[in-house]
């Protein structure tokens, strides 16, 4: 009988740990050190996307190729591996684009990763390019401007605008780019790429490539429990 239960349980214990994480994690390391990203379960297409990317090694030595003080770092674009000092960046990219899935739940507080684009009607994101927040912090009358032009009438949520009030982001972005990720750990990171020495193009002086890297599921898991989500 002891035995029995003895199996019982360790069959129930591998089962609990065989579950997948319920979020994926990806590093991204630089010469300014590393940041951990959580990636949002409600933009399936773009979470997967970029974790195929991040698995096949395809932003490994891709550069941060344009950077603006108090707004965003912008990477991901396959022509800026091995670029050119001053060659111009920005419009590489696979053969695809990614639907667009807004939420409205999910905006351009600091610390958000999201997808870059063209101008496309259907705003549609790039295969690969993407940028991470750095922001700054809005005040309510900011907001209430932003409500009447680039958001369109949109009107902000009380809880959003205490976020973008104390912690900053990028608000006229919402509703025009995906957000899909956020950092949870590095933030330092974006702030010392975002003050690097630029060109007029906004891109830095001394390359500053990347390597990004899917965590492994224990990790994933840790992150989870660590996180308290549920």
């Amino acid at each position: 009988m002891k035995k029995l239960l003895v199996v019982c349980f360790l069959l129930i214990a591998s089962a609990a740990w065989a579950k997948p994480p319920k979020n994926q994690y990806v590093r991204i390391k630089t010469a300014y050190g590393q940041c951990i990203i959580k990636l949002y379960n409600q933009t399936p297409k773009h979470r997967d996307n970029f974790i195929k990317l991040a698995k096949q090694g395809f932003y490994n030595g891709t550069l941060f190729h344009r950077v603006i003080q108090n707004f965003m770092i912008q990477g991901g674009d396959p022509d800026s591996k091995a670029a050119k000092p001053g060659q111009e960046l920005g419009n590489g990219g696979l053969k695809y684009t990614v639907p667009a899935e807004f939420n409205d739940s999910l905006f351009h507080k600091r610390g958000v990763l999201a997808a870059a684009r063209d101008n496309n009607p259907e705003k549609a994101s790039s295969s690969s390019q993407f940028y991470i927040v750095e922001g700054k912090r809005a005040t309510d009358g900011r907001l209430d401007t932003l409500e009447q032009t680039r958001l369109k009438g949109f009107k902000v949520p009380a809880w959003q605008r205490d976020v973008y009030k104390s912690v900053g982001g990028t608000p006229q972005l919402d509703h025009g780019y995906t957000v899909y990720g956020e950092v949870i750990s590095g933030i330092d990171m974006v702030d010392l790429i975002a003050a690097v020495e630029k060109d007029k193009k906004d891109r830095p002086l001394k390359d500053v490539a990347m390597t990004v890297e899917v965590l492994k599921k224990r990790e994933c898991k840790q992150l989870d429990k660590l996180l308290q989500i549920r």
